[in-house]
């Protein structure tokens, strides 16, 4: 799975913020947060995030508010993150546009490839990575969009044991490589908050061809397609559901560009990668309710495994996950909170997330 999903929302654990809040509602407001962070794939964090809410136009009440956050980060495990993403609502939301763009040195962990891995089968592995996507949409109807998508991704200095398990896998790319992709996507999203929705739905379908023609070292072809609901189920509670279908086609799949199982967003108490292969189905859901004042629980379980094609998926290799969380709300206006999860899978699978924004 491509660096994007490692990227959006890593949080923290110090409860504060500073912010300005400038004279016109246009600029909007700017969060600083000191972080540190805990996640099965990078142990303790340490940085700082930088993040800008705005409205594009004043006088706009239709469009939700644009983002924009700048990451600096080091792990304890000596991974070093430099990450800017973020989402701009033009007028009455006619146009939007995402963009990421992350350079890195991550020292990871492999299993193998597929559903049945075992957990004593972990080996270290390292890489450089840089990482770019621009997707903008257009409104063709009341909250239906088309999009044109482009994603760029080059991994190098990739490092690992000789005669290993990461070495004898049938890995794409293990030498290093570039990819980049042209393709588009149809969605639709009517959800009234980008960063905590509480009610509205959410489709999109995403494509992209990777090609020699635009420079890719590999030719194949990723269909995503994520449906999300929220539905209010009692006062200031929310059913939040989730199912991800994730595919790839074509002769050879680079290895960051494989079904990337797990992680603090989905199916939590895996570790991110602790499962691969060409193709991920899952489906998660998760209960929210209030406690007290600016504190939030969560209650939440997944289903879900990889494959090498859609025919390989079996009942009897499903992977589960549940847990519990809290949420301390940061800014009750923007709706931004720190999420604090456990997950439980099987076996020795298990982890404790410490985040900022809602897993989805």
């Amino acid at each position: 799975m491509s660096f994007k999903y490692l990227i959006l929302y890593l949080g923290i654990v110090i409860p504060t913020a500073v912010y300005t809040q400038s004279p016109t509602p246009k600029k909007g407001k700017t969060f600083v947060f000191p972080i540190i962070t805990k996640s099965l794939e990078t142990g303790w964090n340490f940085g700082a995030l930088t993040a800008k809410v705005f409205s594009i136009y004043p006088d706009d009440t239709i469009s939700r508010r644009s983002n924009f956050e700048v990451l600096l980060m080091a792990s304890t495990r000596k991974q070093v993150l430099v990450a800017l993403n973020g989402t701009q609502y033009f007028r009455n939301e006619n146009f939007i546009i995402e963009e990421q763009f992350s350079t890195s040195l991550f020292p990871d962990r492999f299993w193998g490839l597929g559903s049945q891995t075992k957990d004593d089968q972990e080996e270290a592995y390292s890489f450089r990575q840089a990482y770019f996507f621009l997707h903008g949409k257009k409104k063709i109807s009341r909250s239906f969009f088309a999009g044109l998508v482009y994603e760029a991704q080059k991994v190098w200095d990739v490092n690992y044991t000789p005669g290993g398990v990461f070495d004898v896998s049938n890995v794409a790319g293990k030498g290093g490589y570039l990819i980049s992709g042209v393709g588009g996507s149809l969605s639709f999203d009517n959800r009234n908050n980008a960063f905590a929705p509480d009610k509205g739905f959410y489709m999109q379908l995403f494509w992209n061809h990777f090609d020699k023609f635009w420079g890719s070292d590999f030719n194949y072809n990723n269909l995503v397609t994520d449906i999300r609901t929220y539905l209010p189920v009692a006062r200031r509670s929310v059913l939040a559901l989730q199912w991800v279908n994730f595919m790839n086609f074509g002769d050879a799949v680079p290895l960051r560009s494989l079904a990337n199982f797990g992680g603090a967003s989905k199916m939590r108490g895996y570790y991110e990668g602790r499962f691969r292969d060409r193709n991920q189905m899952f489906l998660q859901g998760e209960f929210r309710y209030p406690i007290y004042r600016f504190i939030q629980g969560v209650c939440f379980a997944g289903m879900g495994s990889v494959a090498p094609a859609i025919r390989d998926y079996a009942w009897q290799e499903m992977k589960y996950s549940a847990g519990a969380g809290l949420r301390f709300m940061l800014s009750k206006k923007e709706k931004l909170s720190l999420r604090v999860d456990y997950g439980i899978g099987l076996g020795r699978n298990r982890g404790l997330y410490i985040q900022l924004g809602e897993a989805f």
